[in-house]
């Protein structure tokens, strides 16, 4: 069995509260995640993202997110305890954890965190160590990885342009190789963790005249190379911790050691790593949907409205009970996606069909759950009015839900 990495938190060192009661017998709905096939490992390391979420990142969160303001303390915090390197390999100073256990841990630390910005952050930052170590070069893994997996170096990957989304094959960054160097020239936007970035992983076209797609290409840039240029942090509605913003590049050389894998296989890359973002971005509502559904039966169980517990009216309790089923049918999903993904290296399908229920069932609940509170629900004292704006991108970002039917349909013959 690996080492649980949190040197401070021990498994006999679990609190007994688990945070909420269950809606009957006095279960903890948590223990829900309590599978007998789970890998002790596993188990270990979900209490300890209870714990740390818990004691850890439940700071003065709704004053952040009402200045829009990042949260580095809250990140120092958790790159202390190893969890920017949870799926990179020891050798490079990694937590060493496979794809499973970080579905399992990511899930446990959404829980138990009431900063959705800082975990969001986290995830651009695990997909460039991941496809830092699947293409980069030798040199490149050992001069950035131990940064990255000890969270030193923030990262960002910059896709999206302003008019390239789901597009990839629209963008119109572009770099040209000379003997030396290459030099990149575009804009990117919407890019998570820009403004605070010190490395990003770029995408650029080449400009010849062969399918857009197949022309791209895929650059590390550190911040402070000449010619580059992070915006300032974009207003949102939600997720207002996390800092996206835009990046400029005006005839940026870098060296053309810089180069992530061979030149123009960027958009197989690009495919590669929105497959791992997608599982773990979906890890992360799991843990938002378990939250917010026991807030939602603690308090359909304390409310009363003529004469009984609003949780008796069917109106009120089928809705919670389609919340728990979302639950369950995601986890089930989504683990899944990630054992197809541990065995056969590649699970475009599932993680597509992950990221659609995922990301829909997150609105949903959100929303259900606000409805069921109502006006407390809409105050911003119970906080599930941040909760549903922090969800309301959940099916935009990492493609959106259109895009994944796009991909299933493919799948299908369609």
């Amino acid at each position: 069995m690996k080492r649980i990495f949190f040197p401070k938190i021990s498994r006999a060192s679990m609190p007994s509260f688990f945070f909420c009661r269950s809606i009957s017998r006095g279960r903890f709905i948590m223990d829900d995640l309590k599978n007998p096939s789970i890998r002790e490992e596993d188990a270990l390391l979900r209490e300890s993202m209870l714990r740390f979420g818990r004691m850890e990142l439940m700071g003065e969160t709704a004053v952040q997110d009402r200045n829009g303001t990042f949260a580095r303390e809250n990140w120092e915090k958790c790159s202390a305890i190893g969890l920017m390197g949870l799926l990179l390999p020891k050798e490079y100073g990694g937590s060493g954890f496979d794809l499973m256990s970080g579905l399992i841990g990511l899930e446990a630390l959404s829980y138990s965190s009431r900063d959705n910005g800082i975990v969001h952050a986290m995830i651009p930052q695990m997909c460039c160590g991941i496809q830092l170590l699947l293409f980069g070069s030798e040199e490149m893994k050992e001069e950035f990885l131990p940064d990255i997996a000890q969270g030193r170096k923030i990262c960002a990957q910059a896709i999206t342009e302003p008019d390239a989304g789901s597009d990839v094959g629209a963008i119109k960054t572009r770099y040209e190789r000379s003997v030396s160097t290459y030099m990149i020239s575009g804009s990117k936007t919407f890019v998570s963790n820009a403004p605070i970035a010190d490395v990003v992983v770029v995408y650029a076209g080449s400009g010849s005249h062969e399918k857009a797609a197949r022309g791209i290409s895929c650059f590390l840039i550190e911040n402070g190379t000449p010619g580059m240029w992070r915006g300032k942090p974009l207003e949102k509605m939600g997720l207002r911790t996390l800092q996206n913003g835009e990046l400029v590049f005006e005839g940026c050389k870098i060296p053309l050691s810089r180069i992530v894998g061979k030149e123009k296989q960027g958009f197989f890359m690009l495919n590669e790593t929105m497959e791992w973002e997608r599982l773990l971005m979906g890890a992360l509502h799991l843990g938002v949907m378990q939250r917010v559904l026991e807030k939602t039966v603690l308090y359909a169980k304390q409310r009363s409205q003529f004469g009984n517990p609003i949780g008796k009216y069917q109106s009120v309790s089928h809705r919670i009970a389609d919340m728990k089923i979302s639950v369950e049918l995601g986890r089930a999903i989504l683990h899944k996606a990630g054992r197809l993904k541990m065995a056969l290296k590649r699970a475009p399908l599932e993680a597509s069909i992950a990221k659609v229920h995922l990301s829909e069932s997150l609105k949903r609940i959100c929303l259900d759950a606000v409805q069921i509170h109502g006006a407390y629900g809409y105050s911003c004292e119970f906080e599930l009015e941040r909760e549903l704006r922090d969800s309301i991108a959940a099916t935009v970002y990492s493609g959106t839900s259109e895009i994944q039917r796009n991909i299933i349909s493919r799948f299908l013959g369609l």
